[in-house]
Parts: C-alpha cells; sequence; structure tokens
C-alpha cells in the first residue's frame, strides 16, 4: 500500500489543512460527517439516489431500522438539506421523500466511499482479525 501511495503524483493527493490553526470547535468537517456519517443516513442516501421512496417503502428496504429512528434519520437529512419531503393529501395521507440538488451533489463522492467498502470490506475484516492476533 505505501508504495501504491508513493507512486501518486502529488496534485493527485486533496490538499490537507492546517491542522495547526484548524478550529476543532467549529469544525465544518466534523459538523457535516456527524450527520451523514451515521449508519442509517448512508443506506437512506444510497436508496434515495435511485428514485423518490414513500415512508413505508424505506422502512420495508430497512428493515433493522426502527420507526423511531427512520422518522429522526429522515428528519435529519431533511433538516441539513440533502433530502426533500413532500406529503400528498391522500386518505390516509402519504409522504414521499427524494434527494435534493444539494444531496446530490453529497451523494457524488459518497458513493464512491460506498464502492470503496464493497471491494475492501473482506480487507478490512482480514487485517481486524490479524491485529486480534
Amino acid at each position: 500500500m505505501t508504495a501504491t501511495v508513493s507512486r501518486l503524483k502529488p496534485a493527485a493527493l486533496a490538499p490537507t489543512p492546517d491542522f495547526a490553526n484548524l478550529d476543532f470547535a467549529n469544525c465544518p468537517v466534523r459538523d457535516l460527517l456527524n450527520h451523514i456519517g451515521g449508519k442509517w443516513s448512508t443506506l437512506l442516501l444510497q436508496a434515495l439516489a435511485e428514485r423518490p421512496y414513500r415512508f413505508g417503502e424505506l422502512r420495508r428496504m430497512v428493515p433493522d431500522i426502527s420507526q423511531r429512528m427512520l422518522t429522526q434519520t429522515l428528519r435529519d437529512l431533511q433538516r441539513d438539506g440533502y433530502i426533500h419531503r413532500e406529503v400528498f393529501s391522500t386518505k390516509p395521507p402519504s409522504v414521499e421523500y427524494s434527494m435534493t440538488p444539494l444531496g446530490r451533489s453529497l451523494y457524488r463522492p459518497l458513493s464512491e466511499v460506498i464502492n470503496w467498502a464493497l471491494e475492501n470490506h473482506d480487507a478490512v475484516k482480514d487485517a481486524r482479525q490479524r491485529f486480534e492476533v
């Protein structure tokens, strides 16, 4: 892995912040990643990147999430501007969630992290197992 990193051109690496002068109490990276880094947020954003979903559909897609946690996570994503909630005046009323332009812009880099996780999950599990020995 080190050999691969050393072969990268410096321009290929993202600029790193000046940590000595970073205000961690007001860090925008921590502020945003705290909300999107949760296990439910990523799954819901991934689903909503495909198409809009109604609440019940999302609930069935993620069967191990409680209704309360689903509601809270959707509310957090809506508050941060990543998703839009639309209420339909049907009987009973129904609600549909969709991705906003801000959510789509977030999903571009997030999808790379998701793909990386899928591709490297076995390697990370092996590393954890070696560490425990």
